[in-house]
């Protein structure tokens, strides 16, 4: 989500910078509307308010002095129910203009090239030379299918398309690379590792920035309880710092640093008849 302040206080030339970088038409005649409102119902609202208490100080000044008290009183009746309905249409308002604004593409960095797809994309360096092979290169498919490592119908039988069994070696090294990776990180380049719920509150997809933009890409559990299954590992390691001020003496030289290993969800509702091959895409991953 972007800063708050450029949607009210530079919409328009945060709106041309998202057309011109993103080709996202920002809808800037609804959020000025929602924005003036916003801003009329809060001074509304809290005139409301100061005549409240103000009311509250005369009638006990009033009592204090034994003065009658009905009218002040009459007049303070009617100002809860005002408040009320002031207040939930504040609400309302703010929920409106955060809608749109959960669904604004962040702003790339000036340093980002354009391009309207992958064609645009910039090499900016290149480490290591590709080896040259002198025999017929082979996909993962053929190699895990020749050795009986990778099983797609397996996969397709339990749970259908879009999921594997891996096997035997392949299953093993699988395994042994999360180890590797969780070990490299703690034990060399001083991250803490954390485990975290697979399952998450819709709070926590909207401090990540997946809903609304991204549901048709998410798994829902349908009952009682609304959750979804993560689509990355950074859903739930994000929302450990979701609405925290950390104080320097938290932060440390080197600030937060956390490494996780979780199995990853994604329906992929965008990519259907791309990649189908072996264990590109799938609905069910590991990170």
């Amino acid at each position: 989500m972007l800063d708050p302040l450029l949607l009210r206080q530079k919409l328009h030339e945060t709106a041309a910078a998202l057309q011109s970088t993103r080709g996202f038409a920002l809808d800037v005649a609804a959020l000025e509307a929602l924005e003036s409102a916003r801003k009329q119902q809060q001074i509304d609202t809290e005139a409301l308010q100061k005549q409240r208490n103000d009311l509250a100080k005369r009638i006990g000044f009033a009592k204090s002095k034994g003065e009658d008290v009905a009218e002040l009183m009459q007049q303070a009746a009617t100002i809860p129910e005002q408040l009320k309905f002031g207040e939930e249409r504040l609400a309302q308002i703010q929920a409106d203009i955060a809608t749109i604004a959960l669904r604004v593409p962040n702003l790339p960095h000036a340093s980002v090239p354009l391009g309207s797809d992958e064609t645009g994309n910039v090499e900016v360096r290149r480490w290591g030379t590709p080896p040259q092979m002198d025999f017929a290169v082979r996909d993962h498919v053929d190699l895990g299918e020749r050795d009986r490592m990778l099983d797609a119908e397996a996969g397709s039988k339990i749970a259908g398309a879009r999921f594997t069994v891996l096997k035997g070696n392949l299953a093993r090294l699988h395994r042994a690379l999360a180890q590797f990776m969780l070990d490299l990180q703690t034990r060399e380049h001083g991250y803490l590792e954390v485990n975290v719920p697979h399952l998450v509150l819709r709070s926590s997809m909207q401090g990540t920035g997946q809903l609304p933009k991204f549901e048709e890409d998410l798994f829902k559990l349908y009952s009682d309880h609304d959750l979804y299954l993560i689509p990355t590992a950074e859903v739930p390691v994000t929302n450990i710092a979701r609405d925290r001020i950390f104080e320097d003496s938290e932060l440390g030289e080197r600030g937060l640093k956390f490494v996780c290993h979780t199995p990853c969800f994604r329906s992929e509702a965008g990519s259907y008849g791309r990649d189908t091959r072996g264990m590109i895409r799938q609905h069910q991953f590991e990170k």
